[in-house]
């Protein structure tokens, strides 16, 4: 029995029958943490200690669905007590958590025991891991790649074999977008699916959600069996699952009618032939599983849509640096903050509350244009991301452009941002990483990346399929077939 072999199930398996200690599995976590991540910078919070008195809490007969399996926490959403959650920010560097979150406590009682938390992009505004905090990230594929953002530490950490499962955030991509880049498995719930208390009712007004990358699609559906549910300040929360969403893995998703689509759901420009060769792959082995494909385009205003989901976003990154302000009592310094996040801040600024309203409208209407479509599909099957993994300083502007941005930063010059150019190109880049995946996050609706593509120089691939919302369980079912008939577990980075 390899470390390397075993997912997360696997691993509690192996607990539970004696096989393997729960000790000896922190252990090996810790050495391969200790030996990889110092060229990999994944881990940016080692947590050993705690992860130690964590298992001594639990005893030699660690329980629970995943009894003494070694986890990690992103740096972003639930927290954990007496450590920071930093956001990959100086502005919050100093800052222990109160308690853990709900999600974190679930966590525990399921038996994962935390041993560190993981890299991530300022706030997680950026599609790829790095940061003047934590400084980038490697894809374990490819040095001097970035495995996307803004789960990459996650996903990296788990494509390197520190473990096989770890904690990840998805707001625009997140999840979906690193385990496309890494070669996992990464599913983002139905809205509401997993909590996001005590701190927090929301996150990004509904667009966010915590879950998973893994290796395996049993791991994540049974991290999702052992997170799903409300709590008492939950706003809203997905449908109730009929059974456990373990079991739906090995269950057939029956005959599915399945929409391809490759061209950008906003605007940006054409996706890589890769991404696209492998969405067609995918799709001709659906119909080699039994599954009805066709190539269909949702009818909905991207342009508006494209606006009002950035919107969203800067509105919201100026409403963390007023929280901070309650929070800390003064105002963020200047060099506490990176410059895309005063830039975003500073537009969410000068936008007028009937602007912002009328953002959540068109956002909505673009949902409401989806739920018809998912009237005629089972299924949205696209690219995951525009590009192949890119490297660490795509999203930062250069020359004239940064020169312009921190003076409107510095002197607060709203009226600046009209500037041709400025809001377009910062927009543009994000976009052209990821064309694809905001839909869900601003419908709610249940996505996932399955690692179904190799580029000839071997690069991993994501495919992505979006369904209805509370679709989870048919995602799964359809996931598991997928894995059974082209697997990936066997693909790993030298």
């Amino acid at each position: 029995m390899r470390y390397e072999e075993l997912d997360a199930v696997g691993m509690a398996e192996a607990v539970a029958k004696r096989q393997v200690s729960a000790a000896e599995l922190l252990d090996e976590a810790i050495r391969r943490a200790e030996r990889i991540n110092p060229s990999l910078n994944s881990i940016v919070i080692p947590m050993f200690t705690q992860a130690r008195a964590q298992l001594a809490a639990l005893g030699e007969a660690a329980s629970g669905p995943f009894g003494g399996v070694p986890f990690l926490l992103k740096d972003i959403g639930t927290s954990y007590a007496g450590v920071p959650t930093r956001g990959a920010s100086f502005l919050y560097r100093d800052a222990p958590s109160p308690e853990d979150g709900e999600l974190c406590k679930r966590y525990k009682r399921a038996g994962l025991v935390i041993f560190g938390k993981t890299n991530t992009p300022e706030f997680g505004i950026h599609p790829v891991t790095v940061s003047r905090l934590y400084g980038p990230c490697e894809n374990p594929w490819r040095k001097g790649l970035n495995p996307g953002g803004s789960s990459g530490g996650a996903a990296a950490s788990v494509a390197a074999g520190i473990l096989p499962m770890a904690h990840a955030t998805d707001g625009g991509g997140s999840i979906r977008n690193p385990a496309s880049n890494c070669g996992l498995f990464g599913m983002k719930p139905s809205r509401g699916m997993t909590p996001s208390g005590p701190q927090r009712s929301e996150q990004l007004h509904g667009c966010a959600i915590e879950h998973v990358v893994s290796r395996s699609v049993r791991d994540s559906a049974r991290a999702l069996d052992i997170s799903a549910g409300p709590e008492p300040t939950s706003l809203y929360y997905g449908p109730y699952p009929t059974s456990p969403f373990e079991a739906e893995v090995t269950r057939e998703p029956g005959r599915l009618r399945v929409a391809l689509c490759t061209e950008p759901l906003v605007p940006a420009e054409a996706p890589h032939p890769e991404v696209v060769k492998g969405a067609r792959d995918a799709a001709k082995l659906c119909e080699s599983l039994g599954h009805i494909v066709e190539e269909a385009m949702p009818s909905f205003d991207r342009e508006r849509f494209a606006h009002a989901f950035f919107l969203l976003f800067s509105v919201s990154v100026a409403g963390e640096l007023r929280n901070a302000e309650r929070l800390l009592g003064r105002r963020p310094r200047f060099d506490e903050l990176e410059l895309t996040t005063w830039l975003g801040a500073l537009i969410g600024e000068t936008i007028s509350a009937g602007e912002f309203s009328l953002a959540l409208r068109d956002l909505q209407e673009a949902q409401r244009d989806f739920v018809k479509f998912f009237g005629s599909y089972d299924v949205l099957l696209t690219p995951t991301l525009g590009q192949l993994p890119q490297p660490h300083d795509i999203v930062y502007s250069r020359g004239i452009e940064k020169t312009v941005s921190e003076l409107i930063v510095r002197t607060r010059t709203a009226r600046l941002l009209r500037l041709p150019g400025i809001i377009d190109s910062v927009v543009g880049r994000a976009y052209r990483i990821s064309p694809f995946t905001m839909i869900a996050n601003a419908g709610g609706f249940p996505s996932m990346s399955v690692p179904l593509h190799m580029t000839p120089d071997q690069l991993p691939v994501g495919v992505m399929f979006t369904s209805r919302f509370g679709a989870d369980a048919m995602l799964y079912r359809l996931a598991g077939q997928l894995e059974r008939a082209a697997p990936w577990a066997h693909r790993r980075p030298a």
